[in-house]
């Protein structure tokens, strides 16, 4: 089997994969939103061993590192346009979540976070009282 090498293709997919284009982001990609009183955040992290993915939390800043490791060595590799090595991606989160219940589930090469909003950050109602001095609110 003959291959033909392209120097500036090869070049190009090394840069898309290192630094993404609007089309197709880096390694990582991922969706946030809000579903209720929860956050959720998924990243594709296709071919990923649960093992080989670390989640942190420190200071407001969640970290999500993996690691995809080449075929064996002793293999001959035709082709290899998925990227291997380590990934890391931060995610910088906002006041009034609870970071102590953080959910992780690993499906079908999608890692979600479920974050729930803190109690003191939800939404609630405040009683107006008509026609009477304003009462005070122990906290």
């Amino acid at each position: 089997m003959l291959l033909r090498t392209d120097t500036f293709r090869d070049l190009d997919r090394l840069t898309q994969q290192v630094f993404g284009t609007p089309a197709r982001p880096s390694a990582m990609p991922l969706d946030a939103y809000r579903s209720g009183d929860r956050f959720v955040v998924e990243m594709d992290l296709p071919g990923m061993a649960p093992d080989a993915i670390d989640v942190t939390v420190e200071h407001d800043v969640l970290t999500v590192k993996a690691t995809r490791i080449r075929h064996n060595e002793n293999t001959q590799s035709l082709i290899e346009e998925r990227p291997y090595g380590s990934f890391e991606r931060r995610v910088f989160l906002a006041d009034g979540l609870d970071t102590e219940h953080i959910a992780a589930s690993y499906t079908d090469g999608v890692l979600r976070l479920e974050l729930p909003v803190a109690e003191q950050a939800k939404a609630r109602r405040i009683e107006i009282n008509a026609g009477k001095a304003p009462v005070a609110i122990d906290a």
